[in-house]
């Protein structure tokens, strides 16, 4: 149900969504040698000169600290967040050469994800984060992932930014050499004019010299009081690479998953048709899905709502609740002895062969020793007693197997 109060006043505009948090938080990790890292990623990315290879091949040489490259990767979060926003995540089909070629948008990423919140737990039984496909599995760094946490532990770019700051603060040589190599390798791309054999040779100098100097400035950090911050810097980092990798890899996947997780519920609502699950038995190469038709009539005639409980522990109950709906015990009193043969009679463990032909009490005496029950020295009320019991609480067994069975074909497996 959708809130009308509000809603005049969205017509005609939209909701503005953007990264502008997360990228108000990486702006505030522009400190000493980070802000140089930032601007050589850029200079290189938007450079008209370079190719796309030299590009490739230019930010790979200089990626050898990534940890240290704080630039290079908040670009590439920058980039890939709005990749989400703008829905090129998902591709469509390069190949199609028309103006739309189905690529995705927002809203169908948020419409997709929200399904797969209602898919997974109906075709698996467990919540989508199980499978790794919850919000923040596709929308985390959105989501402030990297801005909030929900414990004690400082939220991923505070601690950054409280490690970079600290060496920051802490002049240290290598890191002055580092920023130096930066900066010449930045002016060398913005001067760039045109492409030849000389220039590459040149931006490999360049970017051979800002590797060696990231190399020596790691190496200045091994010993307290930076060792501690480095181990954090790696750990951000690795934190931010996994996340991405994660939401890159389910946002570009949504068309496929969601449509193998709808397929799934198709095939098994055809299977209502007799007729259409007889084919897909037939023609299926699949041992569990050949099962699952096969046995789908069977399991379909044990699911019964009036067996539904939750836990084990009201089973009893659920037991009373059935046979007083059944009108069970139908039979109250075991000197009643006509009603308790007749009850026998319909007991489908006894064989009732020639019992129209036998008294009541003869009845009882025979039900009694197939079903067991002692009968010698024992009078007719003995035996019927025992016997109603007997009958009664196979009564419970029937119903208790019933409910059984209607939680086993109710059960996701």
């Amino acid at each position: 149900m959708t809130v009308k109060k509000g809603l005049k006043t969205l017509a005609g505009t939209t909701p503005n969504f953007s990264n502008q948090n997360l990228e108000n938080a990486v702006n505030g990790l522009k400190i000493g040698w980070v802000t140089k890292t930032f601007t050589l990623d850029t200079a290189i990315k938007t450079n008209n000169v370079l190719t796309d290879t030299q590009k490739n091949d230019a930010r790979l040489t200089i990626n050898n600290q990534p940890h240290l490259n704080i630039g290079r990767y908040m670009n590439d979060l920058l980039d890939h967040t709005g990749s989400i926003l703008d829905g090129s995540i998902i591709p469509g089909d390069i190949t199609i050469l028309t103006t739309d070629q189905g690529q995705g948008t927002f809203i169908e990423i948020l419409q997709t994800i929200h399904g797969l919140q209602t898919l997974i737990p109906e075709l698996y039984g467990v919540s989508a984060g199980e499978f790794s496909r919850d919000v923040n599995d596709h929308l985390g760094t959105l989501n402030n992932k990297f801005l909030e946490t929900e414990d004690s532990s400082q939220p991923v770019l505070t601690s950054l930014k409280e490690s970079i700051s600290f060496i920051h603060a802490n002049t240290v040589a290598t890191d002055t050499a580092y920023q130096a190599a930066l900066t010449n390798m930045t002016n060398f791309v913005d001067s760039v004019v045109a492409d030849s054999t000389d220039f590459q040779q040149t931006l490999n100098t360049f970017a051979t010299a800002v590797a060696t100097a990231a190399t020596n400035f790691n190496t200045a950090l091994a010993a307290e009081p930076y060792l501690t911050k480095r181990t954090l810097l790696i750990a951000d980092n690795e934190a931010i690479d996994v996340q991405v990798t994660l939401e890159k890899a389910n946002c570009s996947s949504l068309r496929t998953y969601i449509e193998s997780l709808t397929n799934h519920l198709s095939f098994t609502s055809l299977a209502e048709d007799d007729q259409l699950r007889l084919l897909m038995t037939r023609i299926s190469q699949n041992a569990n899905w050949k099962k699952y038709f096969i046995d789908y009539e069977e399991n379909l005639a044990n699911i019964n709502p009036i067996y539904t409980t939750s836990t084990d522990s009201n089973k009893s109950s659920i037991i009373d609740a059935v046979l007083r709906d059944s009108g069970l015990p139908d039979v109250l009193d075991f000197v009643e002895l006509e009603g308790v043969a007749n009850k026998a009679k319909r007991d489908s463990r006894i064989d009732t062969a020639g019992y129209d032909k036998l008294t009541a009490e003869q009845v009882i005496a025979d039900a009694c020793k197939q079903l067991n029950i002692d009968t010698a020295n024992r009078s007719v009320y003995n035996q019927s007693e025992s016997l109603l019991n007997n009958l009664n609480a196979r009564d419970r067994e029937i119903i208790a197997e019933q409910l059984d069975l209607n939680e086993d074909a109710d059960t996701l497996s």
